[in-house]
């Protein structure tokens, strides 16, 4: 399977809401528990670009994956830090999409400057910390309980790669 990745533009919006809507109704990879609009998700993409970018990966005419960089901390002390997100159409994971889109994103990190790249992943998703880990990023701790969705905690398990 050949997967490119480039830079997402606001006409990927309606395919990232589809891949990052069924994750929020189905499952605990994100603490969202509301699905995003197609206005929400606009105002999503829109306010991300330079260092904290979204990217797509694409296989054929469309989009199969997505990911992004977010701050860490709203502290100026944080701002040399920052966080990935990774979500991949259902229809391709085991793919390397995720690899794909997560190699962009530490490739971006690294060119805007930052120094640390943190996951925050569900307990339980060992397909996300596989491909975390297998980029070089390592477990440094777990939140406990932190989250609650589908009437149950979520323990949280953060991974770090310094750049």
């Amino acid at each position: 399977m050949e997967i490119g990745v480039r830079l997402a533009r606001l006409e990927d919006s309606e395919a990232i809401r589809g891949i990052y809507n069924v994750e929020v109704e189905s499952s605990t990879v994100t603490m969202d528990i509301v699905a995003r609009s197609a206005a929400e998700q606009r105002e999503w993409l829109v306010a991300r670009s330079g260092a904290h970018a979204v990217v797509v990966a694409e296989h054929g005419e469309g989009v199969v994956g997505f990911g992004s960089l977010s701050s860490w901390r709203d502290r100026a002390g944080y701002r040399t830090t920052v966080e990935d997100s990774v979500y991949v159409d259902r229809s391709a994971q085991g793919l390397g999409v995720g690899r794909a889109v997560l190699v962009e994103l530490v490739d971006i990190a690294r060119i805007h400057g930052f120094h640390a790249m943190m996951a925050r992943i569900a307990a339980g998703h060992e397909a996300s910390r596989r491909l975390h880990e297998g980029l070089g990023f390592r477990h440094v701790g777990t939140e406990h309980e932190v989250g609650r969705k589908f009437g149950r905690w979520v323990d949280i398990e953060l991974l770090e790669l310094l750049l």
